[in-house]
């Protein structure tokens, strides 16, 4: 898939953070010409999605959360909940990505805030963040499994959705709600409600 062209912008709803992004009046498939093809993972990362502005928003806002923590950030895409944990006084933060380009992306954007992003976590994880990840019902499975896995290891987990419809609420408690600004041509809105949730 080709990659999009990107420009360093601000964040409307987290301004303290500017990312490389697509511009505004993209879609997720506009440098594919409108196809989706299956060898290459979509350009993710080329967008602020509404989940991992939520998180970035609530961990910005409550620095204490991660504050002199080690924070994962799961299926980064642009990285922007990670830089927000590592903005916000984290002890060391890592943000992996099954698409290469997204870390490479997520690193990118990094480096453009002034911080420093690991490619991988280590063996102890304190909080684990996951943005906009049940998309899909089979991502939803997946990603489900490793935050209970994590949990169950006493971690704790931060979802960052946008009601997608594949999210498993009864294993969460809500801790945040917010209005998130998001480009018309991803999300045929130019707002989501998107909700912090904590896994219980």
């Amino acid at each position: 898939m080709p990659t999009p062209t990107t420009a360093l912008r601000p964040l409307p709803f987290v301004p303290e953070i500017s990312l490389f992004l697509a511009d505004s009046s993209a879609g997720l498939f506009d440098a594919a010409g409108g196809e989706f093809h299956s060898d290459e993972p979509p350009p993710f990362w080329a967008f602020a999605w509404a989940g991992g502005q939520a998180l970035a928003r609530y961990l910005l806002d409550h620095p204490h959360v991660v504050a002199g923590r080690r924070v994962h950030d799961l299926a980064t895409g642009s990285g922007v909940a990670a830089i927000a944990a590592a903005r916000a006084g984290a002890a060391e933060v890592a943000a992996t990505d099954l698409d290469p380009a997204s870390v490479a992306a997520a690193r990118r954007n990094a480096t453009a805030n002034n911080v420093t992003l690991r490619d991988q976590p280590t063996d102890t994880i304190d909080v684990l963040l996951a943005g906009d990840v049940f998309y899909s019902p089979t991502v939803a499975t997946e990603m489900t499994q490793r935050l209970r896995a994590a949990r169950r290891r006493s971690t704790e987990v931060l979802v960052g959705d946008p009601g997608r419809g594949y999210f498993p609420e009864r294993l969460f408690e809500r801790v945040a709600e917010y209005s998130v600004p998001v480009p018309a041509a991803l999300e045929e809105t130019e707002t989501l409600i998107t909700l912090v949730w904590r896994m219980r």
